[in-house]
C-alpha cells in the first residue's frame, strides 16, 4: 500500500514538473518567435535539385545523397548507383551502398544482392536477357542463385506462352494470335497492328482505314493513336465482339467529332459497318439505336428523327418549387470510361465533372438546381489543361429519377454536338431541327489525338469542349412540372500548341431553361391590337378637340402631326401598360409558383420584350418633348384691372411747354404675379431626389434586385457563398416599375390628401394670389355674382378668334414691311400690339363687345370624360367653370403622368442596357435636372420678354 501511495505521489510530482517543462519549452518558443525572426526559406521543387541531390520532403530542400548513391526516379528519395547493392535502408535517403565483388557485377531486380548476369546488363546495372526469355535469380524457395539464368518461354501448342512485359513470367499468349496464326507469333499474311493479330480474311480489316484527325482549325493531322489501335480494335470488336475494344473504337469514332462521311472508312465509317453487320443480334433495354455489345453513340441519321427524341415523350418525373413534395434537383449520371475502352465507374455530375472552370462546390452544384439559370465563364491556360488531363474520359450522360413504385431509373440524354460533320456538312449547326443529327457520348478534352508519331510526346493539337450548354425544356400546358428529355449542346474547339505557358482557352458552362412562348406572343399581340385601336380612337378624339378649340374645319397637314402626337403619347401608354403587366406576370406566376407550369423567357426570347420596352420610351419621349415645347412656347397674357388713377403735368420735348397725362399703372404687381408663375413652373406632386434615391434603396440595400435573378428563390437576401444566377432582364424591368409606380403613387397620395390640404397648395395659392391683386376692384371673386369661379376653360366665338388673330399677328410677325422699318419702330409697334391685346381681352371679359359676348356654364359629364366640348360656339364665346384647374396643364404639375412614366421608362431602359440600377438613377435624376433647367430656364426668358414690353409701354 505505501509502495502504491508512493507511486501515486511520484506520478503527481512528474505530471507537475512535465507540465512546467512544457511550459517552460512553450515559454522559450514563444519568447523566440516574438523576437521578430522572418518565417522565409528558399522556394524548391523536386526537379530543380541537382543530379546528385533529393528533395527533402521535410526540408522542403534539396540534400546531397550519400557516398555512391543517386536520386531515384521520383527524385524524393536517393538509391545506389549501378555496381552498388544496398546493405541497410532505413526509409527515404538512409540507405548505405557497398560496391559489388567483380564477378557478380550485376545487382538483383530488388537492389539488395548481387549476382551473375549471363547476358549482360542493362544501364540500371540489373541483369538483361534476350526477346522472349524471363528473368530467373531465385529458386522456388527463394534461395538466391550465383548467377542469373534466362529462360524461354514455351510458345508450342502445348503452352502458348510469352514473356511478359516486366519480362519476369511466361504467360499465356493473347488470344488473336492463338487463333488466327496457332502460335504465339503473327505469321504472314496475317495483320498484326496494335498487339493484335488478325486474318486478311475478314471484310473491312482490307480497306484503307483512315487515321486522320480532322480539326477545326483547318488542318488534319495523322493521330498515333487512331494509327496504332484503330485498326486493332475494330477487328476486335467486329470479330470476337470484345466489349473493351468496342468501347474503345466508339471512343476514337467520339474523338474525331462523330463525323460521318460515306468516302472515308474512318472510326464512325467503321462503327457503322459493324453496327449494321450485327444486326441479327439483339437490342439493349429494347433502344433500336444501342446494339449488342457496342455503345449506344447515335440516334440515327433520319430526317425529323431529333425533334422526335426532343419533344414527344416527357421525362416521367415531376417538378416543384414549394410544395410539399418540393423536387428542386437534376439528378445526372454519367457511366465513365477510359481512352481505352475500360469502364471506370457511375458518377455524379456534381462537384463540377462536366465544369471545367474551378469554382466552390457549392456554385459548381447550383447548376443543378432546377429553374436556375447557370452562367460559368472563365480563362484556363494550357498548361493546366495539359497537366489535368493526360488522357480524355469519355461521359454516357444519363439523368435520374424515380417512378410511380419509387423505383430508380435513368433516362438518357442526347447530346447536340456542333462540330459533327455529315457529308461534309455540320448539319447540327443548321437552324431547323430536322436536321440534327443527336449523339450520345462526350468527353471534355483530348491531349492524345493530337499526337503524331510519338505518344509520349507534347500534342500538337489539344481539342477541348470551350462551349457546354444543358437546355430544360418544359411541356407545354403542364401543371405539375413535367419536362422534356434534356439537350446537352457541345462545341469543341482545336487548340494549336505552341507555347502552353503563355496559351489560354476561355470556357463556359450553362445552364438554361425554356417553354414554348407562342401562347404569350398571342395575348401580346392580341393585348396590343384591342388597346392600340383605343389609342387610336383616344388620339382622334383629343385631335377632334383640338380643332374645334382652335376653330378649324379642316383637316391639314398640322391636324395630321398633332394627331399623331397624340397617337405617340397614347400608343407610348400601351406599349407600358403590357410590358408593365408582362413583367409582373413572370415575376408573380414564376416566383410564385408550386408545381412548375411556366418558365422564364430566355434571353433570345426577350428581344420583343425589349423592343416593346423601346418603342414605350422613344414614343413617350416624343409625347414628353411636344408638351415642354408647348409649355414653354405657350402664350400668357397678365391682365392687371387697376385703372390709372389721376393725371400728371409732363413737358412735351420740341413743343417747350406741358400737357396733362394720366398716371400710368404701376409694373411691378405684374412682375410680382408673372414671378409667382416662374415659381410654379416645375412644381411637381413628387419628389424627384427622393423617388430616386428610394427605389435605389429599395432595390440595393433592401434587396429587390434579387427577385430579378433567373431562380426559383424569392428571397431579397443572399448569401456571398452562393451561386447568383445572371439577371433576367424582364424581371428587373418588372421590379424596377412596380417600385418606381409604388412610390410614386405614395408620393402623390400624400401630396394630395395631406400636403396640398394642411401644409401648401401652389396652385390654389397662386390662383388665390390672382385674385387678391384685384382687392377693393372687384366685389367677388367669381365673374358671375354670388359665385367664387376664378378658372375656366374658354371656347371662342370665330369672331373673337379672328380678332385676337389680327391682334396678334403683330405680336409675332418677324417679315414683311416691319422688316423695312428701324429696330425701335418695330420694337413700339410690338409694345402697342401687347397693349392692345391687354386691353382687348381685358374689355372682352368685361363684356364690353356685344358682338363678342359670352356666358358661363359647367361642362357635361360626358364632355369632361372625353376631354372635349359638345357646344360649338357660335355668336358667343363659352366660359366653362374649371374647377379642376386645368391651366396646370401648361405646367409640370398637370402631367405629372407624363413625366412618371418618361422617367420610369427612361430608368429601365439605361438598366437594360448596362445593369446596373445605380448608373441608371444618377441619370435618371441628371435629366430631371437638366429638362427642369430647361423648362425653367426658357419659361423665365419668354415671360420676361412679355412682361418687359409691358413695362415699357406703361412707362
Amino acid at each position: 500500500m505505501e509502495t502504491r501511495a508512493g507511486s501515486e505521489v511520484a506520478m503527481a510530482v512528474w505530471s507537475v514538473l512535465s507540465a512546467r517543462a512544457v511550459t517552460a519549452f512553450f515559454l522559450v518558443v514563444l519568447g523566440r518567435v516574438s523576437q521578430g525572426q522572418a518565417f522565409s526559406l528558399p522556394f524548391r521543387k523536386p526537379e530543380s535539385c541537382g543530379h546528385d541531390q533529393y528533395f527533402d520532403i521535410s526540408a522542403l530542400s534539396c540534400v546531397p545523397c550519400g557516398a555512391h548513391q543517386r536520386p531515384d526516379a521520383q527524385g524524393t528519395s536517393c538509391e545506389c548507383i549501378p555496381g552498388f547493392q544496398m546493405i541497410s535502408n532505413l526509409g527515404g535517403p538512409a540507405i548505405t551502398c557497398k560496391k559489388c565483388p567483380e564477378n557478380m557485377k550485376g545487382v538483383t531486380q530488388d537492389g539488395w544482392n548481387c549476382i551473375s548476369c549471363p547476358s549482360g546488363l542493362t544501364a540500371e546495372g540489373k541483369c538483361h536477357c534476350p526477346p522472349g526469355h524471363i528473368l530467373v535469380e531465385r529458386n522456388v524457395n527463394g534461395t538466391l542463385l550465383s548467377q542469373a539464368t534466362c529462360e524461354l518461354c514455351d510458345k508450342s501448342e502445348n503452352s502458348f506462352t510469352e514473356a511478359n512485359t516486366l519480362e519476369n513470367r511466361c504467360v499465356r499468349c493473347d488470344s488473336t494470335f492463338i487463333n488466327t496464326s496457332k502460335s504465339c507469333e503473327c505469321l504472314g499474311p496475317n495483320i498484326l497492328t496494335g498487339g493484335l493479330c488478325f486474318s486478311t480474311a475478314g471484310n473491312f480489316q482490307q480497306r484503307i482505314i483512315s487515321t486522320v484527325r480532322q480539326g477545326t482549325l483547318g488542318i488534319s493531322l495523322n493521330s498515333e493513336w487512331f494509327a496504332k489501335y484503330l485498326q486493332s480494335t475494330a477487328s476486335a470488336c467486329s470479330m470476337y465482339a470484345n466489349l473493351t475494344s468496342c468501347q474503345a473504337l466508339g471512343n476514337i469514332c467520339v474523338m474525331n467529332m462523330n463525323s460521318y462521311d460515306p468516302s472515308m472508312f474512318d472510326a464512325c465509317r467503321v462503327f457503322q459497318y459493324i453496327f449494321e453487320n450485327t444486326a441479327g443480334l439483339s437490342t439493349v433495354h429494347s433502344i433500336p439505336f444501342w446494339r449488342q455489345n457496342l455503345p449506344w453513340l447515335f440516334y440515327g441519321d433520319q430526317l425529323g428523327l431529333a425533334p422526335q427524341v426532343l419533344s414527344t415523350t416527357p421525362l416521367p418525373k415531376n417538378f416543384s418549387f414549394k410544395d410539399q413534395n418540393q423536387n428542386t434537383k437534376l439528378k445526372f449520371v454519367a457511366a465513365s470510361y477510359d481512352i481505352r475502352g475500360n469502364f471506370l465507374e457511375w458518377q455524379s455530375l456534381e462537384g463540377g465533372v462536366l465544369q471545367l472552370c474551378p469554382d466552390t462546390e457549392t456554385r459548381l452544384n447550383a447548376a443543378y438546381s432546377f429553374g436556375t439559370t447557370y452562367q460559368q465563364n472563365c480563362e484556363i491556360p494550357m498548361s493546366k489543361i495539359l497537366a489535368d488531363f493526360p488522357t480524355p474520359i469519355f461521359y454516357d450522360i444519363y439523368l435520374e429519377y424515380t417512378d410511380e413504385n419509387q423505383q430508380q431509373n435513368i433516362w438518357a440524354v442526347p447530346v447536340l454536338n456542333l462540330n459533327l460533320k455529315y457529308n461534309r456538312m455540320f448539319v447540327n449547326q443548321d437552324s431547323s431541327p430536322n436536321k440534327w443529327l443527336l449523339t450520345r457520348r462526350i468527353f471534355l478534352v483530348d491531349t492524345v489525338s493530337g499526337r503524331e508519331n510519338d505518344l509520349g510526346s507534347q500534342p500538337k493539337v489539344v481539342r477541348i469542349a470551350t462551349q457546354i450548354s444543358l437546355s430544360i425544356y418544359l411541356v407545354p400546358n403542364t401543371k405539375s412540372g413535367n419536362i422534356y428529355p434534356p439537350l446537352i449542346t457541345i462545341a469543341y474547339n482545336d487548340i494549336d500548341i505552341r507555347d502552353p505557358s503563355s496559351q489560354s482557352v476561355k470556357l463556359s458552362f450553362s445552364v438554361k431553361y425554356e417553354m414554348n412562348q407562342g401562347e404569350a406572343y398571342v395575348q401580346t399581340d392580341i393585348a396590343l391590337g384591342v388597346l392600340g385601336g383605343l389609342a387610336v380612337l383616344s388620339s382622334l378624339l383629343k385631335t377632334a378637340g383640338w380643332k374645334r378649340r382652335i376653330g378649324s374645319p379642316i383637316i391639314d397637314l398640322q391636324a395630321v402631326m398633332k394627331f399623331l402626337v397624340y397617337y405617340a403619347g397614347d400608343l407610348a401608354n400601351v406599349f407600358f401598360i403590357i410590358t408593365v403587366g408582362t413583367g409582373l406576370y413572370w415575376l408573380i406566376f414564376f416566383k410564385a409558383q408550386k408545381s412548375v407550369s411556366v418558365l422564364l423567357p430566355i434571353s433570345i426570347q426577350e428581344e420583343r420584350f425589349v423592343t416593346y420596352v423601346g418603342c414605350a420610351f422613344a414614343l413617350k419621349a416624343l409625347q414628353f418633348l411636344h408638351k415642354l415645347i408647348s409649355q414653354i412656347t405657350i402664350d400668357i397674357f397678365f391682365i392687371d384691372w387697376e385703372r390709372p388713377k389721376g393725371k400728371v403735368l409732363k413737358a412735351v420735348e420740341g413743343e417747350g411747354g406741358v400737357r396733362s397725362a394720366t398716371v400710368p399703372v404701376s409694373i411691378w404687381r405684374t412682375y410680382f404675379v408673372a414671378n409667382e408663375w416662374n415659381e410654379i413652373q416645375t412644381v411637381r406632386k413628387i419628389n424627384p431626389l427622393f423617388q430616386v434615391l428610394t427605389v435605389l434603396f429599395f432595390l440595393e440595400v433592401v434587396g429587390f434586385k434579387n427577385l430579378a435573378l433567373m431562380d426559383s428563390s424569392s428571397s431579397l437576401s443572399r448569401n456571398s457563398s452562393d451561386y447568383l444566377a445572371p439577371y433576367s432582364r424582364i424581371l428587373r424591368y418588372a421590379v424596377s416599375t412596380a417600385l418606381w409606380l409604388v412610390i410614386g403613387i405614395i408620393q402623390i397620395v400624400y401630396f394630395a390628401a395631406f400636403y396640398e390640404r394642411f401644409i401648401e397648395d401652389k396652385i390654389r395659392q397662386f390662383v388665390d394670389l390672382c385674385s387678391m391683386s384685384n382687392e377693393n376692384l372687384c366685389s367677388q371673386r367669381g365673374l358671375v355674382p354670388n359665385t367664387d369661379g376664378q378658372t375656366f376653360q374658354i371656347a371662342v366665338s370665330s369672331q373673337m378668334r379672328q380678332h385676337y388673330d389680327r391682334i396678334h399677328e403683330i405680336l409675332t410677325r418677324k417679315n414683311g414691311p416691319a422688316r423695312l422699318l428701324s429696330s425701335s419702330s418695330t420694337f413700339d409697334q410690338s409694345i402697342k400690339a401687347y397693349h392692345m391685346m391687354n386691353k382687348f381681352l381685358g374689355s372682352f371679359i368685361d363684356h364690353v363687345h356685344k358682338e363678342m359676348d359670352y356666358f358661363i356654364k359647367d361642362k357635361l359629364l360626358l364632355e369632361r370624360i372625353l376631354g372635349m366640348e359638345f357646344m360649338e360656339p357660335m355668336e358667343k364665346s363659352i366660359f366653362y367653370n374649371d374647377e379642376s384647374y386645368s391651366f396646370s396643364s401648361m405646367l409640370y404639375y398637370g402631367n405629372e403622368a407624363t413625366l412618371l412614366i418618361f422617367e420610369v421608362l427612361f430608368f429601365c431602359v439605361v438598366d437594360l442596357a448596362c445593369q446596373n440600377f445605380i448608373l441608371a438613377a444618377f441619370l435618371t435624376y441628371l435629366q430631371q435636372e437638366v429638362f427642369r433647367f430647361i423648362r425653367n430656364t426658357v419659361g423665365q426668358k419668354n415671360l420676361a420678354n412679355k412682361t418687359l414690353v409691358d413695362q415699357r409701354f406703361l412707362i
